[in-house]
């Protein structure tokens, strides 16, 4: 079995246990101009917009598509990057296992099928991470139980941009109005102002 097959059945295997509702391929990552009060080098994970931003000097940021949690798992709350690994493990909770008995004990780092992708960022003490996937089909959906998925390039971009220590901002605030999000969906690409009150 080739690799992208073996992707392909991961994806369909956590797919059918994990669900999803939401929206169609949302935009790639890009470049915006983001006022903010805080301080470079902030990440701050928008429930609200589906969108992680890494902030840059110079009132501007990162925008990356996320997948966010389902509305039981939705959290907020400040929380330093407490570890980053490269191919982490995935190991199911023991109510994962008990709602499906078919999950494996864990999924070994590197394994096309594991739901962490190719990198995760562990925020403080908690179980929840800002990881990769092997189902990119997800990003932009209401789907996981607390963490924060993004596509594996672009968890590659943002662990090779963060250290630990960063502070992590999780929010249900929109920053992106829905014009804006409109002229984005529109245009496909392009720099937008998002700005947020404090």
């Amino acid at each position: 079995m080739t690799a992208a097959a073996d992707s392909s059945s991961a994806q369909s295997f956590f797919s059918s246990f994990l669900g999803g509702i939401g929206s169609d391929r949302p935009l790639s990552r890009t470049t915006v101009d983001l006022k903010v009060p805080y301080r470079a080098g902030t990440i701050i994970v928008s429930i609200g917009d589906a969108r992680l931003y890494k902030i840059l000097p110079g009132g501007k940021a990162i925008s990356y598509p996320i997948a966010i949690p389902t509305g039981k798992a939705f959290w907020s709350g400040v929380e330093p990057v407490s570890r980053k690994t490269v191919n982490p493990r995935w190991t199911p909770t023991a109510s994962m296992r008990r709602e499906n008995p078919d999950l494996p004990p864990y999924v070994k780092g590197g394994d096309p099928r594991n739901p962490l992708g190719v990198r995760a960022l562990y925020l403080g003490s908690t179980l929840y991470r800002i990881h990769g996937t092997d189902a990119p089909e997800l990003i932009g959906k209401s789907v996981s139980r607390g963490c924060i998925r993004m596509y594996n390039e672009d968890v590659i971009d943002l662990y090779d941009r963060t250290t630990v220590g960063t502070k992590v901002v999780v929010t249900g605030k929109k920053f992106v109005t829905a014009s804006i999000t409109a002229a984005m969906n529109d245009s496909g690409f392009g720099q937008d102002v998002f700005s947020a009150n404090n």
